[in-house]
């Protein structure tokens, strides 16, 4: 079953289990995967869904921080429900020691092998290969991790 397909089935399932925030984190990314079609005026395939729900897997989670810092803690809540539905569509995320390999294996085929000025040229070489199974903030980290150590 395509992922839009099975969008429109969990929404459905959802309301008839009247799980309110399985069915409002959904209908949220319906219409965000509705509003891209609409303004780009193309049918999105597997792979430009799957990149709307990281973005909202990152809202939510930039979000968090926010509610922490105001102590929110109902809203902390009701995000990490919201960011395991997510979660639930996106392929299985890598582990920081399997990112730490592609880093160490990149960095070897460029040529680098420490230095902070090489951030950006690292992120640039290891985020296509990680899209959509990695959080960019943990590929940041263990780049940093390896750049210094």
């Amino acid at each position: 079953m395509a992922l839009k397909e099975k969008l429109a089935s969990d929404f459905k399932d959802a309301m008839k289990e009247k799980n309110e925030i399985r069915k409002n984190t959904i209908n949220l990314v319906r219409a965000a995967i509705k509003q891209y079609e609409v303004d780009k005026r193309e049918e999105l395939d597997e792979q430009g869904i799957l990149s709307i729900l990281a973005k909202q897997v990152k809202m939510r989670k930039d979000a968090l921080a926010d509610f922490e810092k105001a102590g929110r803690t109902d809203l902390i809540h009701a995000y990490n429900e919201e960011i395991k539905v997510l979660m639930g569509y996106l392929p299985e995320q890598l582990s920081e020691a399997k990112i730490t390999e592609i880093v160490k294996s990149t960095a070897m085929e460029m040529g680098i092998d420490g230095g902070k000025q090489n951030i950006g040229k690292l992120m640039g070489a290891v985020m296509p290969k990680v899209k959509d199974v990695a959080d960019g903030g943990l590929v940041k980290k263990v780049i940093e991790d390896f750049l210094n150590g």
